[in-house]
């Protein structure tokens, strides 16, 4: 079955309201639209659920039963708990938008009672599953979580008290585009007349361009706003009415504003995946009006993927690698290696690290492997190409260099200053001792 993104309610919005849930529960979360096309899906929800097919049931069953749960959700006032055919417990809240029920999240499946009792009275039972069908379904029950009966009811209500903040935000949302897309027309309009006023055709804004990338790597919304209406009109003025043309530009746009934030820091498969949606969206596009306004949209998408990304991101990528860089100091550790550790890509890695700790990933090392050698420095029995290589520097000249760089003596001196003069020892490999 095609599927199709609703007009009518924000499914970013929904997204994040799926995902949050399903990260404080631990419960699989869909959002699909009123024909049960999924949009969305976080945690083991229904769409990646692998028990209807292990057990070989048809999943327009599946579908089937979750637009019933919708329909009922609506006629018992917006939640509702019910069974799916394998039956295994899930609930669901109606998603609305100006004229009704747009789409659905939906929780589940889960558990209500015990595997061993699930197994016994519904899967053999009931639906009659056995020898190796059933073998195979319960490999799939290890994925599948248990809620107790006494908590479903509280966690419908949870969602319920969810998604009625998503309709009531996504309705003034609503009201508030009308107002941007006014604004952003007019911005449009009076950069098209300041072209009209040249004499000479005016060439392809790259400045404009790179300009606007930057703006949207920084998250700053108003500069990048300004700099893309400039963008759409010239696109706009430069096709002289060709609307298909102009389309085609301001797809070529988009492609390079999705790239800027993928280098900013978005996450990759999610950008890419928002890309398909969006090139399934311009054919549907008729004006200039709805073309300027979709753009807006999608651009403060991306935007908002970036900066939701660091927030989430940033203290735990600098925990993990401070915690890792505290207790692996004596081994060869690299900026791409420990950029890797962290799933980010190492120019990525290297902008947050500075921007977290004010220094860069191998002064911060260095540091570090400082500030151990300075302990065993107390200890005079010990040789300063041991302690160069304990704390995992390769020959002794270097240590010796980034010691007085970052202290502004010699080991020696520390030593010296720390414990009174060391005893004389004949030097090593040309080294002082």
């Amino acid at each position: 079955m095609e599927q199709k993104q609703p007009e009518e309610f924000d499914l970013r919005l929904a997204e994040e309201c799926a995902s949050a849930f399903s990260g404080a529960t631990g419960l699989g979360c869909v959002v699909s639209d009123t024909e049960g096309n999924v949009l969305y899906e976080s945690g083991p929800g229904c769409a990646s659920c692998g028990i209807c097919r292990k057990a070989q049931r048809r999943p327009e069953d599946c579908v089937q039963a979750h637009i019933y749960g919708m329909t009922e959700a609506e006629r018992f006032g917006g939640k509702y708990i019910y069974f799916c055919p394998m039956g295994l417990t899930c609930f669901v809240s109606p998603i609305l938008g100006s004229g009704g029920s747009e789409a659905k999240i939906t929780v589940g499946p889960f558990l209500m009672v015990e595997t061993q009792d699930y197994v016994a009275c519904d899967l053999t039972e009931q639906l009659g599953i056995s020898g190796t069908l059933l073998e195979q379904v319960e490999q799939e029950l290890e994925t599948v979580p248990y809620v107790p009966p006494e908590k479903v009811n509280q966690l419908s209500t949870l969602l319920f008290m969810a998604v009625g903040f998503l309709n009531n935000v996504s309705a003034a949302s609503r009201m508030l585009n009308t107002q941007s897309s006014d604004a952003i027309q007019g911005q449009v309009t009076a950069y098209i007349q300041q072209l009209k006023g040249t004499e000479e055709p005016k060439p392809y804004p790259f400045e404009t361009e790179r300009a606007l990338l930057r703006a949207v790597g920084q998250g700053d919304k108003a500069e990048a706003q300004k700099l893309l209406n400039e963008m759409f009109g010239y696109i706009f003025f430069s096709n002289a009415g060709d609307f298909e043309q102009a389309k085609s530009r301001v797809y070529e746009l988009l492609v390079l504003i999705s790239r800027s934030a993928v280098e900013a820091g978005a996450d990759p498969a999610q950008t890419l995946e928002l890309n398909h949606r969006y090139l399934h969206d311009l054919p549907g596009l008729t004006d200039i009006d709805s073309l300027c306004f979709w753009l807006t949209k999608v651009m403060n998408s991306f935007m908002d993927r970036i900066f939701n990304f660091m927030d989430a991101k940033h203290a735990n990528v600098i925990h993990q690698s401070i915690q890792y860089l505290n207790t692996h100091y004596t081994e060869h550790i690299t900026l791409d290696e420990m950029a890797r550790r962290v799933y980010l890509s190492p120019s990525y890695f290297s902008r947050v690290f500075k921007k977290e700790t004010g220094s860069t990933f191998s002064a911060y090392l260095n540091k570090v492997r400082i500030t151990r050698s300075k302990e065993m420095l107390l200890h005079q029995s010990i040789r300063l190409t041991d302690i160069a290589f304990l704390v995992g520097f390769e020959d002794q000249s270097y240590f010796t260099k980034v010691f007085k760089k970052i202290t502004g003596i010699t080991p020696l001196q520390f030593r010296e200053t720390q414990g009174g003069k060391v005893r004389s020892r004949p030097k090593e490999n040309g080294h002082e001792q």
